[in-house]
């Protein structure tokens, strides 16, 4: 049995229940994986709230980073007493322990920690898209990202910086603009102070950004939209905001033949290649010291409704995790 956050309803964080569940042993392709830490992120809560729906009851979590305690018939890329690390369909992730398929769990590095296992693997690969398989970026291009101190926007201040980008972070308030700067990016605007799409013009002597990465969704699409140089790429990759609405693609136009794109990361991993060799890229970076895994918050298990408020109030910096 393993303790396992639960939903039987969407909704507030007052939903999530703790109860013990049978983990049982892996089947064909899965494996069994007891874990250390686990990550939280803002796909939990919309799935909680059922922005994202799942078939009920339904367990949460989708990172975490533990040690393999067994292996089913034809995984190869791990064996029982490995040192692993996830991010990974389906939900889960928030127990002691669990059943899972094999093919998007990854072998931890020992100079990694569990924490930070856990804490990196859903927003350190979803950086790595971000920048490496959506839309071409190269050293000297500007990007505007939306969330700059959050868990992924910490990870993408520092691998643009080893990358020679040029980022502009956005954040909710001074102290959260310095952590942006702090990590790498160029400049840092407090989106609650400032006109951001204003600022990025004149940072950019009027010619704009040319992408644009945005997790917040309604709140900044608009002011995002306008920060584009004209051809430049929209990203929009979440909804912290709330979803954003309808877009007029004529408005895409008028801006200058904007283009935009709204991916997933479990997209992207779908495929069991892709998913090492992004998992690769995301661990040298980690490994040489390019991108530190900032942990800003810690609570236990228990305490998962008290992570989900204070993740939501967008009280956290960097990456939060659970601890077991």
């Amino acid at each position: 049995m393993a303790r396992t956050v639960v939903i039987e309803a969407h909704g507030g964080p007052e939903v999530m229940k703790i109860v013990d569940r049978p983990v049982g042993e892996p089947g064909p392709g899965e494996i069994r994986i007891a874990h250390k830490a686990c990550g939280l992120n803002f796909i939990d809560v919309y799935q909680r709230e059922g922005l994202y729906k799942l078939a009920l009851p339904a367990a949460l979590g989708m990172e975490a980073a533990g040690v393999v305690e067994a292996v089913g018939e034809g995984v190869i890329h791990l064996k029982p007493g490995d040192r692993a690390a996830y991010s990974s369909q389906p939900p889960g992730a928030y127990s002691e322990a669990r059943v899972m398929p094999a093919a998007q769990v990854c072998p931890l590095p020992d100079s990694i920690s569990f924490e930070e296992g856990a804490a990196m693997m859903l927003k350190g690969l979803t950086v790595d898209y971000l920048f490496n398989r959506t839309t071409p970026i190269a050293n000297g291009d500007w990007v505007l990202f939306h969330a700059g101190a959050g868990g992924v926007g910490l990870i993408a201040c520092q691998w643009a910086r080893s990358e020679g980008i040029n980022l502009i972070a956005t954040a909710g308030s001074d102290a959260k603009c310095q952590m942006a700067l702090d990590h790498g990016a160029l400049h840092a605007i407090n989106y609650r102070t400032e006109d951001f799409a204003k600022r990025v013009r004149e940072i950019t002597d009027g010619r704009g950004v040319d992408v644009v990465m945005d997790s917040v969704g309604k709140d900044t699409f608009e002011g995002s939209l306008n920060s584009l140089r004209p051809l430049g790429m929209m990203i929009s990759f979440g909804n912290a905001s709330g979803p954003v609405p309808p877009v007029d693609l004529l408005a895409l136009a008028s801006r200058g033949s904007l283009k935009i794109t709204r991916p997933t990361l479990f997209t992207h991993i779908a495929d069991h290649a892709t998913c090492q060799e992004m998992a690769g890229r995301l661990f040298s970076k980690v490994a040489s010291g390019s991108v530190r895994i900032e942990i800003g918050q810690h609570f236990r298990l228990d305490q998962v409704a008290e992570a989900h408020r204070a993740l939501e109030a967008r009280k956290t910096t960097g990456s939060t995790i659970l601890t077991l």
